[in-house]
């Protein structure tokens, strides 16, 4: 009986986020910045010789038995799953696989930090593995944008699944969703770690559906101020990576706190009234600038903070309804392994 598993790290959206979506990169060019992070998308697949398929994600308490066959129907229960399994029978083995299928996350869905995304690539991984499937990088990340965007049709950009599969902090140029180049940044250690010691990482225990709020942002991109403000988020991404480079952490902090505004001007749903509230609190303990990571309207917030003043920033936030998750960026990108 074989047994596969994956690791698959989850990321931090720090600037450009928004500007992989379709309706703008097509016609514009996107450029995001992003860094996986210690937080992961946990996979086990076991081979079976039983002619049954079994799904089981017990951190969103679901579960799903079949018949083995070449193509499952999507019924409401983990129909993620099933896109990818049919996806996999299709363009590889065009024959029913047998197995059992387990995952789990370091957070909850809906977190802002690419969750759904990084499940596909996840799986994607350990079929990689269990199959020897011939699927490099590029191939793993535009299949799982494939069955997530088009397959299943949720609305969403194109950073997640090459932030997952690539790993580290990369630079990303989007010229549509399917041709992207990933570029790599070469960050000295130094520089990330006294990253990780100026940034707080907040969950709100507000989760939301990512693909309601990027539906609301494309309506919004016809032209006026929040085509105005994209273009703005798309220039952060710029002048962060510079900035990263070169170690100038005030103009990082100032930089987040401008995408953030930009991000509200876009769509006045990725804010609400309890954001505002956790956002003026932090900057109330010591925090120069946060924002929300990925589409916005709860997840996770990250707030640039004055490291000698990070404790009581922590102490503060944990006394609200959410937590500060602790978190290292990482440099690998998605793995897997046989047992």
């Amino acid at each position: 009986m074989k047994i596969i598993r994956s690791q698959t790290p989850l990321r931090l959206g720090l600037a450009g986020g928004g500007t992989d979506i379709n309706l703008y990169c097509d016609k514009y060019t996107g450029y995001v910045l992003n860094a996986t992070i210690s937080l992961h998308i946990h996979c086990t697949l076991i081979e079976r010789n039983d002619n049954k398929i079994i799904f089981d994600s017990p951190d969103t308490e679901g579960f799903a038995e079949y018949e083995s066959k070449e193509h499952l129907e999507n019924d409401g229960r983990l129909d993620i799953f099933k896109s990818i399994y049919n996806r996999i029978v299709k363009d590889f083995t065009q024959e029913p696989l047998s197995f059992s299928l387990h995952t789990y996350s370091d957070v909850p869905s809906g977190s802002g930090l690419g969750s759904s995304s990084t499940l596909v690539v996840g799986v994607i991984k350990a079929f990689v593995e269990w199959l020897n499937l011939p699927l490099g990088e590029y191939e793993i990340a535009k299949l799982a944008y494939e069955i997530e965007r088009e397959d299943m049709g949720i609305v969403g950009g194109a950073q997640d699944q090459y932030a997952a599969t690539f790993g580290g902090f990369n630079f990303m140029e989007f010229y549509d969703q399917k041709r992207v180049i990933v570029n790599p940044l070469r960050i000295k250690n130094w520089i990330a770690s006294e990253l990780e010691s100026r940034i707080v990482l907040y969950f709100t225990n507000i989760t939301r559906e990512a693909k309601d709020i990027e539906e609301h942002k494309k309506g919004k991109l016809g032209g006026g101020k929040s085509l105005e403000a994209m273009h703005a988020i798309k220039q952060d991404a710029i002048d962060m990576k510079e900035a990263l480079f070169r170690a100038r952490f005030d103009t990082l902090a100032a930089i987040l706190n401008k995408s953030w505004q930009s991000k509200k001007i876009i769509s006045e749903i990725v804010s609400n009234d309890e954001l505002e509230r956790i956002y003026h609190l932090a900057m109330q303990n010591g925090a120069y600038s946060g924002k929300t990571s990925g589409a916005g309207a709860g997840g996770f917030m990250f707030f640039f903070v004055d490291p000698t003043k990070k404790y009581n920033l922590i102490k503060a936030l944990n006394k609200e309804q959410g937590y500060v998750q602790d978190f290292s960026f990482t440099k690998e990108g998605a793995k897997s392994w046989r047992i």
